[in-house]
């Protein structure tokens, strides 16, 4: 156990008793039964300390047509994201107004992930979609409101459905030429935000700190700020020190490659797995565990594999680990990943060193998402797992074949990796592995880049953080812009918000200029599109807006019969 992993532990009880105090008290909920969520992590990770867990409450009985029923309003615990808490209940306030009931259910993030994605079973959820350099390609997001995607466990669990919408989502997947592939992602906006399919509440700057007397070299990348996978071949440390420590308030909903569905269980597992493809910092596609890769036709991708990989068991990676992968991810219809997939005809081995993937129809961004984001899978042992999305955590294969090795994962704690001598990519690294420090909450992670427990940051600073790291000279904060959002899911499948108007009228209701001037402290951009800003080849900044303006919200609901 490293000094840091001792260390943490005693720290942590001190972390979970430090007040978070980042919120302006005049957005504070007046009166509220404080929720907060037990130690286990996902996307980002879950709310600090052992709380009783807040259930759905039972369905009411059906509200009757033009009636303003009760909302139940999902969103994270105040220690998980004290932002994203707070906006719920400022969203709350305002569609009270309007004559609706709102129950705000403050809930564990694993768990509200589970009820948002694995069950569909929810009304609305302020929830997050985080930016990572694949999602660059327009494809991931656009997806997130495709009809095809709208199956349990699927990226669209709001069900929104839109025929023209999923006609251009078929088209610009399928067009090779960027220039008329923009003009479909374009159009593909604008239908959304005509029909309110989501709120894209706002997007917010990624702000993270390094400690400046430990390690210098961070690579910074849009959307993934410090905590990339470039950052461990970049780095260099200026102790005796060998092991980049991260510390983060996130932590894995899981790290079985066939059920994660959250960003903190990728940003893990993607370091000790390889892909055919790996991404730089400016988004281009590498070849990686494909030495080269072309396209013989508009179906066709050819792949040549790297000569002499081996797993971290030792066995050699094969052709037939290849096709093998890629079989088994759409055989087990892995709803996270099948956007990616479903195009794929057939995987085909051409000789020892080569396979072919036939696809059903065009798919331009192939190398840039399928290629980057598939993990290659040792055959010899997935092959023997029948049902992989049901595997109790003890029993979930960690081998993989990339440039890090896996070493320990104590949930709720502490995870560590070395560096895998055997990889093609060793002799590129001047550390000995990353460590990551898993906090209650970012208060907790604060703390320990300031007490040098910790090198860097996973996670963004909450904004009263920011100013006091600024104010340190061992620390540099680093403001990334960042192309990932924060969204108000609605389900579109339930009552009241099946109907689009009363989904604009309480869009109306939603003061976003407030949401990012006092909670972000003004660090981030009121929200439009699922394309971000920042993301300006493939952002429409013409899209229909729903500004704040509660007479107009008022008025829709009266003119729809409400």
């Amino acid at each position: 156990m490293s000094r840091h992993h001792r260390s943490a532990l005693l720290k942590r009880s001190a972390a979970l008793l430090a007040a978070t105090a980042l919120i302006v008290a005049a957005c504070s909920p007046a009166a509220v039964e404080e929720t907060e969520d037990p130690p286990e992590t996902d996307e980002t990770d879950e709310a600090a300390g052992e709380v009783e867990e807040t259930e759905p409450a039972e369905d009411d009985e059906p509200t009757a047509a033009g009636e303003r029923g009760t909302i139940e309003l999902l969103t994270t615990t105040e220690g998980y994201d004290p932002i994203r808490y707070e906006a719920a209940f400022m969203i709350a306030d305002a569609w009270e107004e309007l004559g609706f009931e709102v129950e705000v259910l403050p809930t564990e993030f694993s768990t509200l992930i589970e009820s948002f994605y694995d069950e569909q079973d929810f009304q609305a959820a302020v929830v997050g979609w985080s930016g990572r350099v694949d999602r660059l390609d327009p494809q991931h997001f656009l997806g997130t409101l495709a009809g095809e995607n709208t199956d349990l466990g699927g990226n669209n669990p709001g069900q929104y459905v839109n025929e023209r919408y999923d006609e251009l989502f078929a088209m610009q997947r399928a067009e090779g030429d960027q220039e008329q592939r923009r003009e479909y992602v374009l159009e593909m906006q604008e239908v959304a935000a005509e029909d309110m399919a989501v709120n894209v509440l706002f997007y917010r700057d990624e702000v993270v700190g390094y400690n400046n007397t430990t390690f210098e070299g961070f690579t910074e990348m849009s959307g993934e700020a410090l905590y990339n996978e470039w950052t461990p071949y970049t780095v260099t440390p200026l102790t005796d020190d060998r092991m980049l420590t991260i510390g983060t308030p996130e932590e894995p909903d899981t790290i079985n490659p066939l059920d994660s569905t959250t960003v903190w269980g990728w940003k893990f597992m993607r370091m000790y797995y390889d892909k055919l493809v790996r991404l730089s910092e400016d988004a281009e596609p590498l070849p990686w565990a494909a030495e080269s890769y072309e396209a013989l036709d508009d179906t066709t991708f050819e792949i040549v594999l790297r000569d002499g990989m081996t797993f971290h068991d030792g066995e050699p990676v094969t052709v037939e680990d290849i096709k093998f992968t890629y079989d088994y991810f759409i055989d087990n219809e892995f709803g996270y990943f099948m956007p990616f997939l479903n195009m794929v005809d057939e995987v085909e081995i051409i000789d020892d060193s080569t396979v072919q993937f036939h696809l059903e129809t065009p798919f331009g961004p192939f190398p840039n998402v399928t290629m980057a984001q598939i993990p290659i899978l040792p055959e010899h042992i997935w092959a023997e797992i029948d049902n992989p999305q049901d595997l109790a955590p003890d029993d979930i294969p960690t081998v993989g074949s990339g440039p890090l090795q896996f070493e320990q994962y104590d949930l709720g704690e502490y995870k560590s990796l070395t560096v895998f001598e055997d990889h093609w990519t060793a002799d590129d690294f001047e550390i000995d592995g990353v460590e990551l420090i898993i906090y209650a909450d970012s208060e907790g992670v604060f703390t320990g880049l300031q007490t040098g427990e910790i090198d860097m940051t996973a996670w963004r600073m909450e904004p009263g953080q920011i100013n006091l790291a600024e104010d340190e000279d061992d620390i540099t904060v680093v403001n990334a812009p960042d192309f990932g959002y924060y969204h108000l899911t609605f389900n579109t499948d339930v009552e009241p918000f099946n109907d689009p108007e009363v989904r604009k009228a309480l869009s109306h209701a939603i003061d976003k200029n407030t949401i990012v001037d006092v909670l972000l402290d003004g660090r981030g951009e009121p929200g439009t599109s699922v394309i971000a800003p920042s993301n300006p080849f493939w952002h429409n900044p013409d899209v229909t807006r729903y500004d704040y303006d509660m007479d107009r919200a008022a008025q829709i609901l009266e003119d729809a019969g409400y």
